[in-house]
Order: structure tokens, then sequence, then C-alpha cells
């Protein structure tokens, strides 16, 4: 269920509120751009300056308009764990597949505070559980490849999105247990799934899905030949998504350009300056997305 490509989606924003119309369209365009999952409301979708009856309304669209048809995982996590329990109890009741539950940023955990974290969400909740581990939204805090084989122990935690950059970390989990390990960087999801990564959590397929489920296709059957060919197409573009501002101000500016969303973004967060757009549009003309 959780491997291939699954999007993290924008949240798009019209005059200060959540675009619902907007977003209920760009769900649309994955199902019929047979994109394998949908993950609303994590980094990308901008749930830190989402009310809570936001959040809720936004996982509850994405799984109404997705109709089964694909796995919705939806982003309940926070530093509070009484938080993200509430949330990830109310993804259940609407309908969603899964939860995916980030490491708790800016109180810094100790590893056994991480544990127990996730423990009490997966114990409370009978809803299967992506553990998102990337350090650099937590102080430089991440579990470590020993806390996830402990928690891969608990029957609600079937997958981990690994954002931490460094092929070591996913090998390590790979040899302590058996967990999906999906890519949280769209660059490294060739890389990672050379040492038994099955996919990402991608950021760039909101503007390429069928390239970027090409990729994870080929990975899924084996041919790392063919899937570096859309490795090698695909890098530029996915760097720059991550590298020229902060998650999600240049996939938004890219969504702008093509006419998919808004790039209205909320305070603490700002648009890119008129020298990143540049750079930005060029990269979509080299990709062949702008003329």
């Amino acid at each position: 269920m959780f491997s291939g490509t699954l999007v993290a989606l924008i949240t798009p924003f019209s005059d200060g509120q959540v675009d619902f119309e907007t977003l209920t369209e760009l769900v649309e365009f994955h199902l019929e751009s047979g994109t394998d999952g949908l993950v609303p409301v994590g980094t990308t979708g901008e749930s830190p300056t989402l009310s809570y009856e936001e959040h809720k309304q936004v996982i509850k669209r994405v799984v109404e308009v997705a109709g089964g048809k694909i796995p919705v995982v939806a982003g309940t996590g926070s530093n509070s764990t009484a938080e993200a329990i509430e949330l990830t109890a109310y993804a259940k009741k609407v309908g969603a597949d899964a939860s995916l539950q980030v490491a708790p940023y800016y109180n810094k955990p100790t590893q056994e505070g991480f544990y127990e974290h996730f423990k009490a969400i997966a114990e409370e909740v009978d809803l299967p559980m992506v553990l998102y581990n990337i350090p650099g939204r937590c102080g430089g805090c991440g579990l470590t490849a020993e806390t996830i084989a402990r928690l891969a122990e608990l029957e609600n935690v079937v997958a981990v999105k690994e954002a931490s950059g460094r092929l070591d970390q996913a090998s390590e989990i790979a040899m302590r247990c058996d967990l999906t390990i999906l890519s949280g960087d769209d660059s490294l999801t060739l890389p990672l799934a050379s040492v038994g990564g099955k996919g990402v959590i991608s950021v760039v397929a909101n503007i390429v899905p069928t390239d970027v489920k090409a990729m994870t296709d080929l990975i899924l059957e084996g041919d790392f030949v063919s899937a570096r060919k859309w490795h090698r197409k695909l890098f530029a573009l996915s760097k720059n998504m991550l590298t020229l501002a902060t998650n999600p101000i240049p996939i938004k500016a890219a969504m702008a350009m093509l006419n998919m969303a808004s790039d209205e973004m909320r305070l603490p967060m700002t648009n890119l300056n008129e020298q990143l757009e540049a750079v930005l549009q060029q990269t979509l003309k080299d990709y062949g997305l702008l003329k």
C-alpha cells in the first residue's frame, strides 16, 4: 500500500483561506496521473500554519475526493503527543488509510522520548503509521536506526519516510528491520532505493507525477538502469524544489508558474524573490514544462 510515488500535497490558499476548490482539482489531477498515494498536511502542506480545524478539513476533503481509489496518508504529527493522537483519531474517523507522524520538533526529546511518543499514538489509534524522520526540521534531533527498529516491532508502524539525507542511516534501518523505507528527498529516491528504499513521498510529484512514478515503477521492478535515466532527468528540478528556498516555497512558485495553484503562503513563509524566481523559471524551461 505504501510504496512507489506518494505525493506530498501542497495546501493551496486564496485570500488567506484554504482553497478547497483547487485542492480538489489537485487530488483529481493525481488520480488521473496514476500517483500511488496522497500525503496531505505534511511539511509541504504547511501544516504548522493551519488551524486545527483547517488541518482536519483538508484531510477530510482529500479523503473524500480520493474516494478510496488510492491511499491517503494524512499528516497528523505534532510535538505534542496528545495533539498527535487527537489528529490521528480524526484521520481514522474520516477514512484516511494511514498517518504520517513527524518526529517531534523544537522540544528535542531523547530517543526514549521519541519511542514513547510514537508508541502512545500507535497504541491509542489503530491506524497504520508512517514514521517521518527529518532531523533538519527538528533542530538536528532525529530518530536513530536503533529507535526506528524498536518502533518497527509495534503492529501499526509500517513504514518510515527517511529524510536525514544519509544513506548509511537508510542502510542500517534496512538491516535492522523490514519497514518499508520511503525517501523524503526527491533527489535521493534512486540512491536510497539501492539500499532498500521502495519509493518516495515526493515534492516534485506535485508538478511531474507521471515522471516520478515512471522512475519508482522501474525501481520496484528492479530495473535500476532504466530508473537512472529518470533520476538524471528529474535531478535538477528535484534539487531546486528543496534548495532554492525552504520547502514549500519553490514548489508553490513553480505551481503558480504552471497555472496549477496560487503561490500564496502564510507567514512566516514568504515567496521567492525575483532572482530566484528567474532561476526556477529557467529550470522549468530546461525540463520542458515552460516555453
